[in-house]
């Protein structure tokens, strides 16, 4: 199994100047957009090395990017507040969101690609509605203590992480928020592709496996180093293995269930800022704080 995890340099991906802050595949995996803190985003044919277009609009560093299921737009968010929703092959921003009292760090769609749901440093998740022509929020959720990092999505759940160290979910059917306490301030929150488990990555240099249904701590990962920058962790597209990046530019491949590195592998100069895992097949992309996006393969 070990053998089939991408950790080959397949392609470097370069027309960033400066850090890259987040790279994400399309829907199907055959583009990737990356956004940073040159204020761009660019939209990547990742098998080819292809730079197929950029997209200028943002004031400040750009630090999330989401993309629809149809792939015909995506949102991005970053330092200037402001949440901007675009059209893929024009190029132009069909509407700015606003609502958020400080910088934006995430950005998700809902399932049906309707709602964009963003977390800031202004401690609030906020949904919009992408069919309206209004630009403010149709829901906040203030709950948080600290700044939101990170958010993931199931059809009828906000997943989100925090500063303050908690993961907070919120039942939108029913109206209801649980709480897990982690003790440390979490920079990333991943599910596993069954949606039993988050994935949480922890600024104490630690991921930790959570049952969604009892709040159970199931297992930790250690070895990478993880203290003051944001940055992605995620499972493999099988659930068989954690993936976690390193501020030392190292990604990590644990074994889900005892824990175990499998592999690690120096894949920058600097701290890696975020990672994505191919939904179907073993390919992975980073970005950096040295100005690149790399593609692995196995």
């Amino acid at each position: 199994m070990a053998d089939q995890l991408p950790r080959r340099e397949a392609v470097v991906l370069r027309g960033h100047e400066g850090p890259v802050l987040a790279v994400r595949f399309n829907s199907d995996g055959n583009y990737c957009i990356s956004c940073g803190r040159d204020r761009v985003l660019c939209l990547w044919n990742p098998q080819k090395g292809l730079r197929i277009k950029s997209y200028n609009a943002h004031a400040r560093e750009v630090r999330d990017v989401a993309v629809v299921a149809d792939n015909s737009k995506f949102c991005s968010c970053g330092a200037d507040r402001q949440l901007f929703y675009w059209d893929v092959p024009t190029g132009r921003v069909i509407r700015k969101f606003r609502g958020h009292d400080s910088e934006v760090n995430t950005v998700k769609f809902s399932e049906n690609s309707t709602v964009i749901v963003s977390g800031g440093y202004d401690r609030s998740v906020r949904a919009f509605d992408c069919r309206s022509h209004s630009i403010e929020p149709i829901q906040v959720i203030e709950a948080f203590s600290d700044s939101v990092t990170s958010l993931c999505m199931t059809r009828t759940e906000i997943i989100a992480g925090s500063v303050d160290g908690s993961i907070r979910t919120f039942d939108i059917r029913a109206g209801r928020v649980y709480r897990d306490d982690l003790g440390h301030p979490i920079n990333s929150v991943a599910l596993s592709h069954d949606g039993k488990c988050t994935l949480a990555g922890c600024l104490d240099s630690t991921l930790r496996l959570i049952d969604r249904e009892t709040g159970d701590l199931l297992q930790e990962y250690k070895g990478h180093i993880n203290k003051s920058y944001k940055t992605d962790s995620c499972l493999t597209n099988t659930d068989a293995h954690v993936v976690g990046s390193s501020e030392d530019g190292r990604i990590y491949y644990w074994d889900l269930v005892d824990s175990s590195v499998v592999s690690s592998f120096k894949a920058h100069a600097s701290a890696v800022t975020s990672i994505a895992y191919h939904k179907t097949e073993p390919m992975l992309v980073t970005s950096s704080i040295d100005g690149t996006v790399r593609v692995w393969t196995p």
